[in-house]
């Protein structure tokens, strides 16, 4: 008789802590591929990097962020914009906003200032966090981009 009583009170428990899990909020964030596209501008020490990040779904994300990195050192002094942050001596992180599925997100606009007047630079552009969502195809989440110092865009 006592395992009966157990019984069910510890499938009770066991439902509701399913129940508290699955319905409270847990952080899934569901599926998505994410990807980025830009250009990039070197003139003398000023790199201005424009990313706009992708999501081919199939669930939106509440954000992501991009990572770029550079193949020179930054100059110590940045005036990075809202949402960025220098991560080390080559890289920038910023953040992407919300991501709806099938429609470009909002295009970041990313000065950054080298320690020297560099020839070239090399670029990787790539998605450092996808909101927590699983991102099935990892191919398109980073792009590289030799960019010479001619004031010409280069496409990524």
């Amino acid at each position: 008789m006592a395992m009966r009583r157990g019984g069910p009170a510890v499938a009770g428990a066991v439902a509701v802590g399913v129940l508290v899990v699955g319905g409270g909020g847990a952080a899934w964030a569901g599926s998505a591929d994410l990807e980025v596209h830009g250009s990039a501008v070197l003139n003398g020490d000023l790199v201005e990097v424009r990313v706009t990040p992708r999501n081919h779904g199939p669930d939106g994300v509440t954000g992501a962020s991009v990572r770029l990195a550079s193949s020179a050192p930054l100059a110590d002094s940045q005036q990075l914009p809202g949402g960025c942050a220098r991560t080390g001596d080559r890289e920038v992180v910023c953040e992407t906003g919300p991501l709806a599925v099938e429609v470009p997100g909002e295009e970041l606009v990313v000065p950054v200032r080298l320690r020297e007047r560099p020839a070239e630079v090399r670029l990787a552009v790539d998605v450092a966090w996808g909101g927590g969502a699983v991102d099935q195809d990892r191919t398109n989440d980073e792009q590289r981009v030799l960019v010479l110092a001619t004031g010409d865009p280069y496409a990524f």
